[in-house]
């Protein structure tokens, strides 16, 4: 007799969740960048409240986060967590002996461009990602609205996946005026308000990542950590179907 392990009852239950045809369609829009929730209406075309209770079912299970915009405390940011889709992905391709997901390289010639505020961590660690793991298929660069000093902790936490971030240097996003990207991806709320006037991209995504900067002096190094990872996901994530959507969300 052929025994196979089952997946765990929760995790079925949280994959029968992603079955139903809106909260799919939403997981699919937040897929590629983080949205308030008249966005992801206005892109349905579904009344507000079924998409907020949707969202909320997603929550409750895990599959998306919510985050207040550091620009805007008003303003409210879904995003779809990579790092729970990814285990959930690999708990069934475990059980059921799936192949996993083969990326195919993704090569272009024009840059993708980070932006935040200072341009000192966040978008200095997309950049660094970006690079390293297309391994330098992808141009990559980063710029600031108000441009500081590269954070040394930003290095450092780099450094630990191997990665030297150390000689890039901050840089003001007007540098790019006359440059058109591939792609223009905001990694913190008050440059996302203040994109639109100074560069423009035939692909835009937002990603509401927390400032590392912000945390209590005891907590930095870790909240650094946890932004240097979440940054990784992301990317992978912009890799795996060459920066834009296979087919559009639903």
């Amino acid at each position: 007799m052929i025994t196979a392990d089952v997946p765990n009852e929760r995790g079925f239950e949280t994959l029968k969740l992603l079955t139903d045809e809106l909260r799919w369609s939403l997981a699919q829009q937040l897929r590629w960048s983080d949205r308030q929730v008249g966005e992801l209406v206005q892109a349905l075309h579904q009344p507000q409240n079924l998409v907020s209770y949707h969202l909320s079912v997603l929550r409750q299970a895990g599959l998306v986060h919510m985050r207040r915009s550091e620009a805007d405390a008003r303003v409210v940011y879904y995003g779809l967590d990579l790092s729970a889709m990814r285990e959930l992905y690999a708990a069934f391709g475990t059980s059921f002996g799936l192949a996993a997901a083969v990326e195919q390289p993704t090569t272009i010639s024009a840059p993708v461009l980070f932006l935040c505020t200072e341009n000192s961590a966040r978008s200095q660690m997309a950049e660094g990602w970006l690079r390293a793991l297309s391994g330098g298929r992808v141009p990559a660069r980063s710029a600031g609205t108000v441009p500081k000093t590269l954070h040394p902790l930003a290095t450092q936490v780099m450094a630990e996946a191997g990665i030297d971030i150390g000689y890039q240097q901050a840089k003001r996003v007007s540098m790019f005026a006359d440059v058109q990207p591939a792609a223009v991806i905001t990694v913190c709320d008050r440059a996302r308000e203040e994109r639109s006037a100074q560069v423009s991209a035939p692909i835009t995504y937002h990603w509401s990542v927390p400032d590392p900067a912000r945390a209590a002096a005891t907590d930095q190094l870790q909240a650094f950590r946890d932004v240097r990872d979440q940054l990784r996901a992301r990317v992978e994530g912009l890799l795996h179907d060459g920066l834009a959507p296979a087919q559009p969300a639903r």
